[in-house]
């Protein structure tokens, strides 16, 4: 524990490393890679994924469709013009053609690609290769079957699929001959008979259709519309005049009306915005095992984030079934009203569910980090009203992420490297691999070790997780997962001078609080594939994620950073200057928490980004609020004495002695 206080004070310099000899600036780096653990041989593929996700090998952007392309599936010129307008469809329709392998077809297997792209649930897209091939060779023929089976994969989701209780679930071998169609529809007009002989050849062909269905569902729909119509002709003969009229449907008899005197009646107003429950969008825990997300490589393989089943109900048995969330503010200023909006989300689902919700500081960065902060927080969270489950840290957690590290390094999914700042904001924006990228296993390992020792200096190192430095999306370009900081820590002390970054540890304490909604603001968005990629790399449960927007006010400050600036530069009276929208400013100024959590469930829990509310409208719910609990009081605050005489002439007489 005292190794790392002492190196602080006497750092060590820095090793001399030498980039990897297989590997040169000068030269274009090698594709991405992976190193399989199992036999520590170097592979050109995309790393392999815990059971926690499908992979799709080989999968590629499939090229842009055509409207010929969709005529030649057998569609017809407006369903195959729509589709090429509504982007989603084209491209989950490109995605099913790509999986067939096919570019021309039958009307009626078309018909069936189509509905798989518009149709198939999201959480069993690894079962849609297997549903197409049952397609294409027409062993499932027919909507009646293709519905069957889009139902039986959306209960089975991501697990492997029975194939003999698909099969049975969707009709597959099932064969209904025409015989046995001709003899149930001679059953169903025989039992409609006295029906068909009063309404004639207005009978609803549809409702006969569908009795006939009840009893072979996998039965040719359009051989046995045929075979009633036939029939129907047999029975009944040529139609007459009074068969073309149209009937005439019967009006409903309206009672007669009563004539009454109208009174005014108070009619209720709608249910305010505040009335209504804000959590409805969520799902229950135990529906957590659908696709999270779908993370793209820019060598064409795609990872499918889920749960599997066993995973899942371990998750559920250390839970109870209860919902778990978490606020997890960083203690290195005081909360505003933004984080009023994040607080009503976490700790109000839990409350609504009657589950829990932590209160985690996440401190990874001890600089910024002091026990004020950590004090009013906690105090505040009080204040405004909510109570929660627990309270941890981050660091708590500091030897369970240095052991996923070390995992993660055995996997050969992350590596030590030496890159300054500049040189890794410029290799990303290159795309290009570092020199250190494809070094051996052992010497990360030992050079991890080193840096928990304090054995390199501040700087000279960092470990980052192996992803996909050619993502377009920046966030899955190998982020750093530790730091050397020689820094004693607010709540951790000086037992380590390696901090986790903010990538590598928020999703793996979420998952390992059992936390079920991870609940952020939409900036986060992009940085899902990086979440989810390292639970499953890591083969851990994964909550679901779901991000709302930012609380935007007009005509104030919402930057935690920009607040701090003002704070320490004097601008203002502290973090509780009353004209600072900070949560401690605003019940300086006399605010309570009432009125800002009705604001706060007044505006309601969206996606809709860049909206920018009123002042005016914060300003309405603190009237309100204070209009329900303020006490009034009349006050005279100069009151003057008045004197009053009755003079001595003037007689008061009764009533009876005036009229005499």
């Amino acid at each position: 524990e005292g190794l790392c206080a002492g190196l602080r004070q006497n750092p060590p310099t820095p090793r001399t490393l030498s980039p990897n000899p297989h590997t040169s600036r000068s030269q274009p780096f090698p594709a991405r890679r992976r190193l399989n653990p199992s036999t520590r041989t170097d592979t050109h593929s995309t790393p392999e994924p815990a059971p926690a996700a499908e992979m799709v090998d080989g999968e590629k952007d499939p090229a842009p469709l055509r409207l010929e392309t969709l005529l030649a599936l057998g569609l017809d010129q407006r369903t195959a013009e729509n589709a090429l307008v509504n982007s989603k469809v084209t491209a989950n329709l490109a995605a099913v053609l790509a999986e067939a392998g096919i570019t021309g077809c039958d009307k009626s297997v078309g018909n069936l690609l189509y509905a798989v792209a518009t149709k198939y649930p999201n959480n069993a897209l690894v079962h849609r290769p297997a549903l197409i091939s049952y397609i294409v060779s027409t062993k499932i023929k027919n909507p009646a079957q293709l519905d069957a089976a889009l139902s039986f994969l959306t209960n089975t989701g991501p697990e492997s699929l029975d194939i003999g209780k698909f099969e049975e679930a969707c009709g597959v071998g099932v064969v209904v001959s025409i015989e046995e169609i001709q003899s149930t529809v001679a059953e169903v007009l025989k039992e409609n008979m006295e029906a068909i002989l009063e309404q004639r050849y207005h009978i609803n062909v549809g409702g006969l259709c569908g009795q006939v269905r009840k009893r072979h569902p996998w039965g040719d729909a359009k051989a046995t519309k045929e075979e009633i119509e036939k029939k129907l002709a047999e029975i009944l003969g040529p139609k007459t005049e009074a068969d073309n009229v149209k009937p005439v449907k019967k009006k409903k008899e309206k009672p007669a009306k009563v004539e009454e005197k109208k009174v005014a009646v108070a009619t209720a107003a709608p249910p305010s915005e505040e009335e209504l429950n804000p959590y409805t969008i969520f799902p229950q825990p135990a529906e957590n095992n659908k696709v999270h997300t779908e993370i793209f490589f820019s060598d064409g393989n795609i990872w499918r984030a889920h749960n599997t089943k066993e995973i899942l109900e371990k998750h559920l048995k250390a839970t109870g079934g209860k919902v778990m969330t978490r606020f997890p503010p960083e203690p290195n200023g005081y909360l505003h009203i933004g984080h009023a909006k994040a607080m009503f989300i976490d700790f109000g689902l839990a409350k609504e569910r009657n589950g829990h919700c932590y209160l985690r500081f996440d401190d990874t960065n001890p600089e910024a980090e002091k026990k004020e902060y950590i004090d009013h927080i906690q105090e505040i969270v009080k204040w405004m009203g909510w109570e929660p489950y627990k309270v941890t840290y981050t660091s708590d957690y500091f030897q369970a992420l240095y052991e996923h590290a070390v995992e993660l390094i055995r996997k050969g999914l992350a590596y030590v490297d030496h890159q300054t700042a500049e040189q890794i904001k410029e290799y990303r924006e290159k795309k290009m691999n570092s020199p250190w990228r494809d070094r051996p296993i052992e010497e990360s390992l030992q050079l991890f070790e080193d840096m928990r020792r304090g054995l390199i200096a501040e700087g000279a190192a960092t470990l980052r997780m192996k992803q996909d430095m050619q993502n377009d999306n920046k966030n899955m370009s190998d982020l750093i997962a530790y730091r050397i900081k020689f820094t004693p820590h607010p709540h951790a002390g000086d037992k380590w001078c390696i901090y986790p970054s903010y990538d590598y540890a928020h999703c793996m304490v979420d998952s390992l609080e059992n936390i079920t909604h991870s609940l952020c603001t939409l900036e986060f968005d992009i940085r899902r594939p990086s979440y989810y990629w390292l639970l499953v790399a890591l083969g851990l449960y994964q909550p679901h994620v779901w991000e709302y927007s930012r609380l935007n006010i007009s005509h104030t400050m919402m930057s935690k950073r920009k607040l701090n600036r003002l704070v320490t530069e004097k601008w203002v009276d502290g973090w509780d200057d009353p004209r600072l929208l900070t949560l401690a400013g605003l019940r300086r100024r006399g605010v309570s928490a009432n009125a800002i959590n009705s604001f706060i469930r007044g505006i309601g829990i969206t996606r809709s980004d860049n909206s920018l509310i009123r002042v005016d409208r914060l300003e309405y719910h603190i009237r309100e609020e204070l209009n329900k609990t303020a006490s009034r009081t009349m006050v005279v605050l100069h009151p003057l004495k008045v004197w009053h005489s009755v003079p001595a002439a003037i007689h008061f007489t009764s009533s009876a002695s005036r009229s005499s």
